[in-house]
């Protein structure tokens, strides 16, 4: 009698690459950048709130010498392709080819009222950004003319003395971050890798994000997309409380609260809440917000919801949830703490996370 044949154990699943965050402020950001390095993190991220994360990361690559520095995200609609194109090359030549640029739509009102510059079909729009970023570096790095030529955007004047000399280390991969189908999707035709929102239950990623994004992408490899012959990367972002006393992880826990609850009043992030059921607090954060009634939103996040789009404890515990809920599912990650916590936290759950596998 045969016995059956025994079981194959299963792949071993690759390490996550963790990724740093810094908060971008002057004052700060050679310290985490020197940290992120020395603590052995793969990459530091600065988004761009108040100051520019290029200038900052500019800063950051004088003082490392093997850590990527990214974009996490830069506005891509407050600038032109051009405009993007010039500060990614700069980073990446300064820096020895160790620059990522991740882009982002932000919303409307910012786009529009911030910062003076046109919204309108914002994946067909970024769609063409990422293809116009492309023409551009591949112009500056092979000495061919540069002919764009799209909906949107028109590149078609570049004369030597404007043109940066080429990268040996090629052009930056790009990321793109959306939270709905269509960017999400955009992400996966276009982009080297897409960053999921902090505001992202592990839920809504596996149930809307991640099929439209998979499919879109292999559709790319076999249309034989150039950029494809790159590893796609998906990057997990959690917000994250956690404290070495009772004291600090009750204060970073609070200030967790006030972020989701900032997130959950906006309407563009509805369709988060909506895969729980939850669009009625939505609505009632939002009309707070509208009010000016900030103080009163964040004891509308209740425990479950909390639980469910954070994760909180002491550095170990953090550490072990956010491995249960991501390994497997995102291929970077990076935890994002509140404002005013201690910044060295998230390096220890991160430095955590990869001692275990």
């Amino acid at each position: 009698m045969d016995r059956p044949a025994a079981p194959r154990p299963a792949a071993p699943r690759p390490a996550l690459s963790l990724d740093a965050v810094a908060s971008g402020h002057p004052a700060g950001i050679l310290d985490a950048a020197e940290r992120a390095e020395r603590r052995g993190m793969d990459r530091l991220v600065v988004a761009e709130t108040a100051y520019d994360p290029f200038l900052q990361l500019a800063r950051a690559a004088d003082r490392t010498s093997r850590i990527e520095l990214a974009t996490g995200i830069a506005v891509a609609f407050a600038r032109t392709p051009m405009t993007l194109a010039y500060q990614a090359w700069g980073l990446h030549a300064a820096s020895g080819g160790r620059a990522v640029i991740g882009l982002g739509s932000q919303v409307k009102p910012h786009i529009e009222k911030r910062f003076g510059m046109p919204w309108d079909r914002p994946a067909a729009r970024m769609r063409e950004y990422v293809h116009a970023v492309r023409a551009i570096w591949h112009s500056w790095q092979t000495g061919e003319r540069l002919r764009f030529r799209g909906e949107f955007y028109t590149h078609t004047v570049m004369t030597p003395v404007f043109a940066p000399d080429p990268i040996p280390a090629g052009a930056p991969r790009i990321l793109l971050a959306g939270v709905g189908p269509l960017m999400t999707r955009t992400a996966g035709e276009v982009a080297d890798g897409f960053l999921s929102h902090p505001f992202s239950s592990t839920a809504y990623l596996t149930g809307q994000v991640l099929p439209g994004l998979t499919a879109a992408r292999a559709r790319a490899e076999a249309e034989g997309a150039a950029w494809t012959a790159r590893p796609f990367e998906i990057v997990g972002n959690v917000l994250t409380a956690t404290g070495r006393t009772e004291e600090e992880l009750a204060a970073n826990r609070a200030g967790v609260r006030e972020r989701l609850a900032f997130y959950a009043s906006t309407p563009a992030y509805r369709p988060v809440l909506a895969q729980h059921g939850w669009e009625a607090l939505q609505e009632e954060l939002h009309a707070h917000s509208v009010r000016g009634r900030w103080a009163e939103m964040a004891a509308l996040i209740d425990d479950e919801v909390f639980d469910t789009f954070a994760v909180s404890g002491t550095v170990e515990e953090a550490a072990a949830e956010i491995h249960r809920r991501y390994a497997g599912l995102v291929t970077r990650l990076s935890v994002n703490l509140p404002e005013d916590a201690d910044p060295e936290l998230g390096v220890d759950v991160l430095a955590a996370v990869r001692a275990l596998g």
